[in-house]
């Protein structure tokens, strides 16, 4: 057996088009699954009783299903009763379905793990609840946060992969199409790996970055 990137020559602009769709998916339902994860968030802490119970019970019924699965209800169950979308539409909302309860959990749990002195402190002085949480609640859990949901990031990225399943024009996709035409399986999806691989690290060692920063902004604020 040889390997011979050369054989992809004629390929690789497919490839950096699957790339693309990708990068679209992953970014369009990174943002949607963060809003979602804000509004689950809101809706658990201020919302009527009932709503509250119908977060939990999405949520529960969220976190134990696999994302293939998910995926295949809205694709293929919705049309037979007459929902009919775009496979890239599907792909970016289940997507964001599926990863807007872990936001909320991640977030829910951040919240919870600032001290309860520093909110009564800011409600002492008559800070407005919007205030509390943009000024004493944000800047102590983000630090808390970006770990989790970088991990989150990562977890999307990859199972984006999935999506290819559904026929969604994305990296993976275009894999299988060069390698239907190839026959290369070894080179096309070592590129493949190696472009996930990339950009998971890239991710990673940013928010490591990021991390350290925001820890040395604490400690100084601490010391004032």
């Amino acid at each position: 057996m040889t390997f011979d990137l050369g054989v992809l020559s004629a390929y690789w602009l497919e490839l950096l088009q699957g790339l693309g769709g990708t990068i679209w998916l992953c970014a369009t339902g990174a943002v949607l699954s963060g809003v979602l994860g804000v509004l689950l968030t809101v809706g658990q802490r201020r919302g009527a009783p009932w709503l509250v119970a119908l977060i939990r019970g999405y949520t529960a019924l969220t976190l134990g299903l696999p994302l293939l699965v998910l995926l295949y209800v809205t694709f293929f169950v919705l049309p037979d009763f007459g929902v009919l979308l775009p496979a890239p539409l599907v792909g970016t909302v289940t997507l964001a379905i599926y990863y807007g309860p872990y936001v909320a959990e991640v977030i829910q749990a951040a919240a919870a793990a600032v001290p309860a002195g520093t909110v009564e402190a800011g409600v002492a002085i008559g800070m407005s609840p919007a205030a509390i949480a943009r000024r004493i609640i944000a800047p102590q859990a983000l630090p808390l946060l970006l770990p989790t949901l970088t991990g989150l990031l990562i977890g999307l990225i990859k199972d984006s992969a999935l999506l290819s399943v559904i026929s969604v024009h994305e990296f993976m996709f275009a894999a299988k199409a060069v390698v239907s035409d190839t026959y290369a399986p070894l080179e096309v999806y070592f590129v493949i790996a190696m472009v996930y691989w990339a950009a998971t690290s890239v991710i990673h060692l940013s928010t490591r970055h990021w991390e350290r920063r925001l820890g040395r902004a604490q400690r100084v604020a601490q010391t004032r």
